[in-house]
């Protein structure tokens, strides 16, 4: 068990934002999370699960302790006729772990390429762009109780994946509620890969890439590469301007509401659903309001894209904030919308 004393955390948010974790502990196997668990110091002190720090806003230093996992490993466990099952430790990175996918043959997660995160912090947010979430190429985690230090497997259907939830990101409210939220630290996910492989090219993105190209029969790789283009094109890269990628859901109406908002605004981006509900594309709505550009201190709209908040250089966390309940009260009173931001603010 590595333990480290006001431990800087700039490193590990991809905001880039100034803080320090009073007491930050190395997890890098379930022996470290039992180890904790039984030291006298530290067993009843508040904890904080730390992955790639890329769905976080950092409004201070942090006092509770901070579990940084660095559970690394890859390997694939089952390689049949109709489908793959490859597990990843959960501090292995997303969009790496994606590569290796396909560097070894395997399609079918070439749509969440260049997703910031960890594998760990994959399942808690449900992570999905152009047209798959994680859900739909989920098999089962492994994790620790860190109130019992019990471990435990869940499967997909226990995980209770929605729209960027899962069961993590509840609290229970009753002692009968199955809510995990600061509880559960995934230690290793598993994915299962169906056989055969079939593209997924549902999004206008790279349906376009695919006329472009004149590609007719794209392999996962070809997907692969439409994406980190696309993507490198909308967003920054964290490594050069902070960022925690999309900062709001796209919120869902039904069409009821979004025939309303269409005839007031006829161009607004919108997706029907199959469940009969309306998803809005809330970059479009917060564009739509002006703030693609604006800052609030250090923090902005990004330029190229108004759902990414950025961090210009020295933002703070309150800052990041300010700016976006500002951009939250604007689409309300613009559109009666609220949008719910994705981070979790610390």
């Amino acid at each position: 068990m590595i333990v480290e004393s006001n431990a800087a955390l700039q490193p590990y948010n991809t905001f880039g934002i100034v803080a320090k974790a009073r007491t930050l502990l190395r997890v890098r196997g379930a022996a470290d999370v039992h180890a904790v668990l039984a030291h006298p110091d530290y067993r009843d002190e508040p904890k904080f699960i730390l992955g790639g720090g890329s769905n976080i806003v950092l409004t201070g230093d942090v006092k509770a302790l901070v579990l940084k996992v660095e559970v690394t490993g890859r390997r694939v466990l089952e390689d049949g006729p109709r489908s793959t099952v490859i597990e990843f430790g959960a501090g292995e990175n997303w969009h790496d772990a994606v590569t290796w996918t396909l560097d070894q043959g395997f399609g079918g997660l070439e749509n969440l390429a260049l997703i910031p995160g960890t594998v760990g912090a994959a399942p808690v947010q449900n992570i999905g762009a152009y047209g798959i979430e994680l859900q739909d190429r989920f098999e089962s985690l492994d994790a620790v109780d860190l109130m019992t230090g019990r471990e435990f497997t869940l499967d997909a259907t226990q995980c209770a994946f929605g729209y960027r939830d899962s069961v993590f990101k509840h609290s229970p409210a009753r002692d009968s509620d199955f809510g995990l939220a600061g509880r559960a630290l995934i230690l290793r996910v598993r994915v299962r890969l169906p056989k055969p492989w079939k593209p997924v090219l549902g999004y206008v993105d790279l349906q376009r890439k695919l006329a472009e190209s004149g590609v007719q029969t794209p392999s996962a790789r070809q997907i692969y590469d439409w994406v980190c283009a696309i993507r490198s094109a909308k967003l920054p890269d964290p490594r050069v301007i902070g960022n925690a990628g999309s900062f709001f859901k796209n919120p869902t109406v039904t069409q009821e509401q979004c025939q309303d908002i269409i005839a007031r605004d006829p161009n607004i981006v919108h997706y029907p659903m199959p469940d009969g509900t309306v998803k809005l594309a809330a970059g479009w709505l917060i564009d739509a309001c002006g703030w693609k550009g604006k800052s609030v201190g250090q923090a902005g709209v990004y330029e190229k894209q108004a759902l990414v908040l950025v961090n210009r250089g020295g933002a703070t966390g309150g800052e990041v904030v300010t700016l976006a309940r500002a951009i939250q009260t604007s689409v309300y009173e613009r559109f009666g919308i609220r949008l719910e931001p994705e981070p979790v603010v610390v």
